[in-house]
């Protein structure tokens, strides 16, 4: 099966049970999971991730608890990091599997994408942090097209990416440049009221599982609050409850709100990766 492909890539919006498919795929072909998730890399956050080990069982995975908590881990890092772990699982006569929803890591490692090593610059970052919102995005948009509103998902992140494109503007930056791949590429469907329905069960499942605590550890841990905001959806709604700035009511709401409008963004990519000429084979589980 897919003897052709050097790598398959099992794709979907959250809750849509991607995981669970990879890791049964990975039993059949005798692979390995290599993880997508922009997030999954992090020590300590697991239940607010997903990351859901126990699904796993004996099927080895990569790119998953591989940098601290607070790290500010990025796409570039990423891309390297992926390919060390698929070439490691080719020299092993191994089927390397890629599994997620973040779209621009999944392409960055499945399409060969150039990709800019940029350095902090933190006296730009606090000249552009006095800025409002608004004039950072009107000044972005000015520069670049986005990759889709998770660019303005937090002011740290219209920030990064406002100083990537202000370097690249007067610096030649080093680019990586893997090839392609060819890459089999399985998307997994679920209709948007499974996908609500599934979502908000799966909140509240990991709010009594101990996400709460999960974060207030990470907080104790010295990670600053606005660290952990960065890091989006369920770290930043649960640390605006654990500081003051929201009831425990109001996050569950905000929060649930917001994964419903993460995945709608999710599925909105993956049509853009089919339109630029991907073509993803839809399967319903």
């Amino acid at each position: 099966m897919y003897e052709e492909y050097d790598l398959i890539c099992v794709l979907g919006p959250t809750a849509s049970g991607k995981t669970k498919y990879a890791v049964q795929l990975a039993r059949e072909l005798d692979g390995e999971i290599l993880s997508g998730d922009s997030r999954q890399v992090y020590r300590g956050m697991d239940i607010g991730t997903g990351k859901d080990l126990a699904d796993y069982g004996d099927v080895p995975y990569h790119l998953i608890d591989i940098v601290d908590a607070g790290t500010k881990y990025n796409i570039y890092q990423y891309q390297h990091d992926f390919e060390k772990a698929y070439q490691d699982i080719l020299s092993r006569g191994k089927r390397p599997i890629l599994c997620g929803g973040s779209g621009l890591y999944l392409e960055a490692a499945t399409c060969g994408y150039y990709l800019p090593d940029v350095p902090a610059d933190n006296e730009l970052r606090a000249e552009l942090a006095k800025l409002p919102t608004e004039e950072l995005i009107a000044k972005y948009e000015s520069m670049r097209t986005p990759h889709n509103t998770t660019d303005y998902d937090t002011r740290q992140r219209l920030i990064r990416a406002l100083e990537i494109a202000i370097y690249e503007e007067s610096h030649p930056v080093t680019r990586t440049s893997f090839l392609p791949k060819h890459t089999k590429y399985l998307g997994i469907s679920v209709s948007r009221e499974v996908r609500n329905a599934r979502i908000d069960a799966r909140l509240k499942a990991r709010l009594d599982e101990g996400m709460v605590d999960e974060v207030r550890r990470l907080l104790d841990s010295g990670i600053p609050a606005e660290d952990l905001l960065y890091y989006g959806l369920e770290y930043k709604f649960l640390t605006l409850y654990l500081t003051g700035a929201l009831s425990y009511d109001e996050m569950v709401e905000k929060l649930r709100i917001a994964i419903h409008q993460f995945a709608k963004r999710q599925m909105t990519w993956f049509r853009g990766m089919e339109r630029r000429g991907i073509e993803i084979e839809w399967i319903t589980i």
